[in-house]
């Protein structure tokens, strides 16, 4: 597994934080996803891609901005 971290401006509450965990969990159920709502910042355990985590969290009608590598 490796790590894929974003920043998510416009995750403002805790429904956001629950709507970007289900997404990243609908496709990837194993991942485990840390969100850190003050910071804004998104970091998922996955053994998917980070372009297939961003993608997920974009669907769910948020902007993840890619922070590098963990």
């Amino acid at each position: 597994m490796s790590a894929a971290e974003f920043t998510v401006q416009d995750m403002t509450c805790g429904h956001c934080v629950a709507t970007i965990t289900e997404a990243v969990k609908s496709v990837d159920p194993e991942g485990r996803c840390e969100i850190d709502l003050a910071a804004k910042r998104v970091r998922v355990e996955t053994a998917l891609s980070a372009e297939r985590i961003a993608s997920a969290i974009t669907r769910a009608g948020f902007t993840p901005t890619p922070v590098g590598p963990a």
